[in-house]
């Protein structure tokens, strides 16, 4: 999720490519410390939505291909009977509202391998809720808090087998955000019961969450530390064997948002409130930065805060948002899509 705003006793997520279609000279040197990486430019494919009058914002997360090969999205500040979840065919650009409520905030999106529903974080309700592809069918899996603490998902992953793995945000209302993020974690829902497991706690508000490549490890996006962290999980997934400070990442005023990676196991790192995406190896390496054309940040997109990549495909597409809209843009990837490159 990006832009986080206080609102109403919680923090709202309102809440992301390399070497593009339509690109700059891929090794002109960033102005922000990222001349050591080329630098390209992505391609607007289309306008999602509007700024909400009710809201002051519109917030694309949750980028997510289905089966269907479609690509589905949520808008975290959608108000009540607007549409919150969208399903957008890339090809023809034809956009379509599939579901909607009164009362969630959602910042991500996935389907699960175990029944085939999307599965959306509600962060504002302190929820999870699945839906059908076709938007109907909404069925909670979780809500309320989780060891007795309040719960705040952001982003969620799912294993082979379909458990979730969600980042635990968990900002509390009035503190400072160095001792808001006291509270971050990461939890473990299994598929089958959604009994809740707290994998790692103390974290600085994670916000993105991907597994590597193999499937043995998560990257965090630490949004109070402007940092990815990875967490080793033990046998059964239900705890951390490790976790270190993987990636320190050149943020500035902005922070970590939601992440992905690809059939490399290369990171793509989104950012609340810079309208660009930086992609780091396993290995920390700065290997691209992506941007927005420049008129188009002029002219009020101010977050890239999530990316997809399609399965299979190098086709990699952004979520922006700023005062002109909530947009997708187009880019291509450093290499081909996997699960965890539909970004959570």
């Amino acid at each position: 999720m990006t832009g986080r705003r206080a609102a109403g006793g919680f923090v709202a997520a309102v809440g992301a490519t390399v070497f593009l279609a339509g690109c700059t000279s891929p090794t002109e040197p960033a102005p922000d410390g990222t001349a050591d990486a080329p630098r390209t430019t992505a391609t607007q494919l289309l306008k999602v939505t509007e700024v909400h009058p009710e809201t002051g914002s519109t917030l694309l997360e949750g980028p997510t291909f289905g089966p269907d090969g479609d690509l589905y999205v949520v808008d975290v500040t959608a108000p009540a009977g607007e549409p919150k979840v969208f399903r957008i065919d890339v090809e023809t650009q034809d956009v379509m509202p599939i579901h909607t409520d009164d009362i969630s905030a959602f910042t991500s999106a996935q389907f699960s391998p175990y029944d085939g529903r999307l599965y959306l974080t509600d962060i504002a309700g302190g929820a999870i809720t699945s839906i059908t592809p076709e938007g109907e069918d909404p069925q909670v899996f979780h809500a309320g808090e989780v060891d007795g603490q309040r719960f705040s998902p952001d982003d969620l992953a799912f294993d082979e087998h379909g458990d979730l793995y969600v980042s635990d945000f968990t900002a509390f209302p009035g503190a400072p955000l160095e001792a808001a993020s006291l509270g971050g974690r990461v939890v473990r829902f299994d598929a089958e019961t959604a009994e809740p497991t707290v994998v790692l706690d103390g974290l600085a508000s994670p916000n993105g969450i991907s597994f590597t490549d193999d499937f043995r490890g998560l990257w965090l996006s630490q949004y109070a530390a402007n940092r990815i962290d990875l967490l080793t999980l033990t046998e059964d997934g239900k705890g951390a064997a490790s976790v270190h400070p993987a990636v320190y990442v050149d943020a500035g005023s902005a922070h970590v948002d939601s992440n992905a990676v690809d059939a490399e196991g290369n990171i793509y790192q989104g950012f609340e409130g810079s309208p660009r995406i930086v992609v780091h190896g396993a290995d920390g390496d700065e290997l691209a930065a992506i941007e927005l054309p420049a008129g188009d940040v002029a002219a009020g997109l101010s977050s890239a805060t999530n990316v997809a990549i399609e399965p299979g495909s190098d086709k990699g597409y952004i979520m922006v948002s700023g005062a002109a809209g909530g947009y997708v843009y187009e880019f291509t990837a450093l290499a081909e899509g996997i699960r965890q490159s539909n970004g959570g």
